[in-house]
Parts: structure tokens; C-alpha cells; sequence
């Protein structure tokens, strides 16, 4: 059965998307089955995968049962992608019918995680019913957050949601970690940041990942080529921290 890690924090602008790629690629060329699921929005996951998400079915067509989950999965060079789009929404969940809203997810996905080694999932930058559909069928949650004190507020709130999903729907998800983004070491705001957030950590039973990630073109550019960051550019320097954070992910669940 799958492993799934949700990356997810209601402050836009942190790098979920760019660590829920870095993540996926990163384990796709260790050799694990992986599938990616956006439930952003937005829609830039698939993007950022190398993906043409204007054309096949969204994440929605399965959630609303429309098609079956497999013929939703769509291909990409190193995983499969359940995509979105604008269409996606709280309210297109609160439409569904027969079933727990916030369990919807889990239901739409049992079919297919026997075929995967690990699910990834890119969230909303917010706390809605997506959300929590993310969080309940979870067994990890990663927290990306800029190196800004503004990245810190909020983050108590969504301390909340997720003790709320381990008692009534999750009691298995736990906080694998604290990733911090556009991290300069040698500011002293990113060390004051860095030291608020090994207290969060502490407080939410979990830690700040060693591997800091640094600001860099690359991960920028990558996407525009279509090519995972791996490849478009290994010796950027926020290309080697994001091959970090991946390794240490592994090592920390056990792969």
C-alpha cells in the first residue's frame, strides 16, 4: 500500500508546489512508483511536471465519480499526475453525495494505491475542506515556509487542523517536518525564523528538516523547459538542497 505525504501550508508563495515536484521526482528516479495529485486550484503542479493540463481529466471528474480514478491518472516522464484545475474547489466536494465529505479522497483513491509506492499531494493555500481531505487520508505531512517572520503567523492555526484530523479522521497522520524556503543562512532573520521554527516544531511533536533550501534560478526556470529540476540543472545549489531534502525524507519514513 502507498505511502502518502501531503505538502501543505495555508500561506501562498512558500514553495509547496516547487517541494511536491521536488519530491515526486526525487523519488520517481530512486526508482519508487509514484502518483502526484493537485488539488491546488491553480493548476501548476502539472505544469511544473511537464504536463499539458488544458487537455484530459481533472482530480474533480474522479472526486465527483464522474469517471473511474485510473482513467483520470495521466502520465507524465516520471509519475502519474491526477491534475486540476479552476473547476476544483471546496464547493465542487460539498456537491458530492453519499459519502463523508471529508473522506472523499480516501474513497476515490483506494482503487489505485496498491499500484504506487508513494502518493504526493500539492494543496490549496488554505485551510478548507480540500485540505482536510488531503490530511485524512495521509500518513505524513511536510510544511514548507519562507524564511520571513510573515510565514510564521497562521502556521498555530493549521497546528489546529491537524490535531483536529488526528482525533476525529486521521489518527495516524503525523507532521513529518519543517521545510524551510529562500533560506539564507547568513542573514540574521533567517536564523531568528530558523529558531521560531524549531520551537514550532517542538510544539507540534515534529522537526525543522537539516536540509534548508536557497533561493535559485533554477527552480524557476525548470518548469518553463519542461524538465524536472533534477535534470535541468543538478549543481544549483537549491537543486542540490531540494536532492537533500529528499534523501532525508527517505531516510526519515524508511525507504
Amino acid at each position: 500500500m502507498a505511502t502518502i505525504i501531503t505538502v501543505s501550508n495555508q500561506k501562498g508563495g512558500v514553495g509547496k508546489t516547487t517541494t511536491t515536484a521536488a519530491l515526486a521526482a526525487g523519488l520517481s528516479m530512486e526508482g519508487k512508483r509514484v502518483l502526484c495529485i493537485d488539488l491546488d486550484p491553480q493548476g501548476n503542479l502539472g505544469f511544473c511536471l511537464g504536463l499539458d493540463a488544458e487537455a484530459g481529466y481533472t482530480v474533480l471528474d474522479a472526486l465527483k465519480g464522474q469517471i473511474p480514478v485510473r482513467e483520470a491518472i495521466r502520465q507524465t516522464q516520471l509519475c502519474g499526475l491526477l491534475s486540476s484545475d479552476i473547476t476544483l474547489s471546496s464547493t465542487g466536494l460539498e456537491l458530492v453525495r453519499g459519502q463523508r465529505r471529508e473522506s472523499i479522497l480516501r474513497d476515490t483513491l483506494q482503487p489505485v494505491l496498491g499500484e504506487y509506492d508513494y502518493v504526493v499531494i500539492d494543496t490549496p493555500p488554505a485551510l478548507n475542506l480540500l485540505t482536510v481531505n488531503a490530511y485524512a487520508v495521509s500518513d505524513y505531512l511536510v510544511i514548507p515556509m519562507a524564511s520571513d517572520i510573515l510565514s510564521l503567523v497562521g502556521l498555530s492555526q493549521l497546528k489546529e487542523t491537524v490535531e483536529s484530523v488526528q482525533s476525529q479522521l486521521n489518527p495516524r497522520l503525523k507532521v513529518l517536518g519543517i521545510l524551510l524556503t529562500r533560506f539564507n543562512g547568513r542573514t540574521c532573520l533567517a536564523r531568528d525564523v530558523l529558531e521560531m521554527a524549531q520551537q514550532l516544531a517542538d510544539q507540534m511533536n515534529t522537526r525543522v528538516f537539516d536540509a534548508k533550501i536557497r533561493n535559485g534560478v533554477a527552480i524557476a526556470e525548470a518548469p518553463a523547459h519542461g524538465e524536472s529540476i533534477f535534470t535541468y540543472n543538478p549543481r544549483s545549489s537549491a537543486v542540490r538542497d531540494y536532492k537533500d531534502f529528499v534523501q532525508e525524507t527517505a531516510g526519515i519514513i524508511g525507504l
